[in-house]
């Protein structure tokens, strides 16, 4: 059955292991980087730096708030070495493209990663032109998602209304603040079909299929 979407306007989409699949390693190209740095940085053996990264992620949302809470780290030069990855493994979706540009209303990015990234990925993905704003870590004041802060601050600056907006992420505890302030969620990925979480209204692990079935508000003529 296809997900009812026609009370929304304001589409909002994480950008990593969302707007491609997380089959690509894409992630994990960038989670080495992010191991490397940290081994670097804090002088720890590699496994204990590994090991560290992931407490960071868990406990703070990413490695890079845990790496400035802790350490008094300048943001700039983490964000920009782990993100300097190959990107060959992405492959542009034509049929995503199609699904995305056809959706009534705003669509925006809003994820954890840097302006720069998100830049750079849709622009190799060619979905640049689909988004008209990127909602990065640096506009959130390096405060990520899952914070109702950050929530708080995409919301003023876009006059963004939750009820009509949808929000797409591959990672459940990113919907929860989310569906708490009224906005429809969706779980994107393989892993999708297996959550139970309350705050996750729709599943799919083929969001290029998810969108272009959905019911959508018809165009105002």
């Amino acid at each position: 059955m296809s997900a009812d979407l026609s009370h929304v306007d304001t589409w909002l989409f994480d950008l990593d292991n969302t707007l491609y699949p997380a089959e690509t390693e894409f992630m994990g190209l960038i989670e080495g980087r992010m191991t490397d740095f940290v081994e670097r940085f804090t002088g720890l053996p590699r496994e204990e730096a590994r090991a560290l990264q992931k407490k960071y992620y868990l406990e703070h949302g990413t490695t890079l708030a845990g790496l400035m809470t802790y350490h008094g780290m300048p943001p700039a030069q983490f964000l920009e070495e782990v993100h300097d990855v190959s990107m060959e493994n992405l492959v542009p979706d034509p049929a995503l493209h199609a699904a995305i540009k056809a959706l009534p209303g705003r669509r925006l990015v809003f994820t954890n990663g840097s302006l720069g990234h998100a830049e750079r990925v849709l622009g190799h993905l060619g979905l640049r032109g689909l988004f008209s704003e990127i909602f990065a870590i640096e506009t959130a004041d390096y405060i990520p998602k899952p914070s109702l802060a950050t929530f708080d601050k995409i919301s003023k600056l876009h006059a963004i209304d939750p009820p009509t907006t949808a929000f797409f992420e591959d990672s459940e505890k990113n919907l929860v603040p989310a569906a708490r302030l009224g906005m429809t969620t969706v779980l994107v990925g393989a892993h999708a079909a297996a959550s139970t979480s309350e705050h996750v209204h729709h599943r799919t692990n083929d969001l290029a299929g998810f969108l272009s079935s959905a019911r959508l508000k018809e165009a105002s003529v």
